[in-house]
Formats: structure tokens, sequence, C-alpha cells
């Protein structure tokens, strides 16, 4: 579809899209204060859990998290295909980390840790995140823990930071996977945003490509915020389809009625 709701609102670029710097994401204050609790975890080599609905800005603490940290003194790992076993795992850590291919999972695991121990001596502590954990294979979990024992289990050398949906916890708490859920000494729940948050969120992605003024009634907003459920990409797509809806009927702000046409009409493509 045409863009030309930009130009009807004074906009420069989409205000939604994914194209953003990290230094330019948007964090209510209760996601700053985690950036900086996960910052210091990793200062101290630890590793953490991070868990949250989907659609609540897990990502976007993880990319905060990264322009936090000093890549002279950081190795950012990002592990985002979660479904594969052990052996395929270790895989994508070694092409991560630019290390030779091996053939079986113990070898790739002795290479990880040589690596791990190397950087040790740069001083570089490397830090493995691990997305969508919640679909990690069980064989994988099971030799995770082992991943995070140096000379003796008695030095940290690298942090790893499970995210997933809130169902990874209870997994972990599991007896079987009891000495992993031990090692994750930080455990995060990223919650649900406030009205204000929302407010906030649109304001500040909207004044960045152009808007000068309130593009959405307060009504508008209210309504937006219970639709999207704390979903930063179901804001996202909402608050996309009202500017094209208000656009073609000319008008220069999104009330109350544009929200409800569009979320009935969502609704009954659903039933």
């Amino acid at each position: 579809m045409s863009l030309d709701y930009l130009s009807h609102f004074g906009l420069c670029a989409d205000p939604f899209s994914k194209d953003i710097g990290d230094a330019e994401l948007w964090l209510p204050p209760s996601k700053l204060s985690l950036v900086e609790d996960l910052t210091d975890a990793m200062h101290a080599r630890a590793s953490a859990l991070l868990t949250g609905e989907p659609g609540v800005g897990k990502t976007c603490v993880l990319r905060a998290l990264r322009h936090a940290l000093a890549p002279a003194n950081f190795r950012l790992v990002y592990c985002q295909n979660s479904t594969v076993g052990r052996r395929d795992f270790y895989r994508h850590l070694c092409l991560a980390l630019g290390l030779a291919k091996a053939n079986t999972a113990g070898d790739l695991f002795l290479a990880v840790n040589a690596h791990v121990e190397d950087l040790a001596k740069e001083r570089v502590c490397p830090v493995f995140l691990v997305d969508e954990a919640h679909l990690l294979h069980q064989d994988t979990l099971d030799h995770l823990h082992i991943l995070l024992n140096y000379q003796w289990d008695s030095k940290p050398l690298l942090s790893l930071v499970l995210i997933g949906l809130p169902d990874l916890e209870d997994r972990l708490r599991l007896r079987r996977n009891r000495s992993l859920y031990s090692r994750l000494h930080h455990r995060f729940c990223i919650g649900s945003l406030s009205p204000d948050d929302t407010n906030d969120y649109l304001r500040t992605r909207l004044a960045r490509v152009g808007a000068t003024k309130d593009i959405f009634s307060a009504d508008a907003l209210s309504i937006l915020h219970e639709a999207a459920a704390s979903s930063l990409r179901d804001t996202d797509r909402i608050a996309t389809a009202a500017l094209r809806a208000a656009a073609r009927k000319k008008k220069k702000l999104v009330e109350r009625d544009v929200l409800t046409r569009i979320l009935q009409a969502e609704a009954e493509e659903r039933s």
C-alpha cells in the first residue's frame, strides 16, 4: 500500500519501522532500569534469565544491552535458532565466534571452551544471548550448565543470558534443570506497559519522524493501549493501520472511531 499517509501527517519516514539504531530505541523507565541491572550482571560475569510475554520488548532490551556494553570488553554472540539439537547449537556458537568446524558435539564444545579461556586472557568477556530459549531441546538444556564451568567452577569466564516466554522459567525449575537454573543468578521478568508508557512510546516514535503535535486523541490512545495488551509489535501494527485509515478520511487526528472500526474489522476477520 502507498505510504501517502506519511505526507498527510507531515512524517518523513515510517514511524514504526524496525530500522532504528540501538541508541535511538525507546524504553520506559522500568526497562531502562532492567538494562542497567543486566549491564551490571554482565560486568560481574554473571548469567541471567530474561522472560516476558510475546512483543513486550525483550529484543529491545537486548539491543539496549548491546549498546551499553563496550565492544573492547565484551564479545556478544546472539543465538536466535533455539530449535536445534546440542551439536548444532555448538556449531552455531563456533560459527558466531569464527572458530573452525568440528564433527562431534564434544569437539565443538572443547573449541568453544578453549576460545572462552583465550578471551579471558585478553580480559574480554563473552556474552552468549540465547533467544527463544523456551524452545531449547532438553539435551541442550542438559549441557548448558557445563558451558559455565571453568577452572573447577572457580571463575566466571562468560555470561549466559537465556531469553524466552514465561514458561521457560517453569522448565528451568524442574529438577532435571536445577543445576543450570541455580547458575542463573539474575532472573528478570518484563512486565506490562502502563497507559503512560504506551502514550510516551507513540509520541516518541512519531516525533522522531517529524510529528510536531499529537496525532492520536486521548480516547484513541486508551483504546489502542488496551487492544495491544502491552505488545509493542501489536501497538505498531494497530497504530499504522489507524494512521492509514485517518489519512484516507483526510483527518489530521486519529480519534476513537477510527480505532474502533479497525479493531471491529480485525475481530470480524478472526471470527
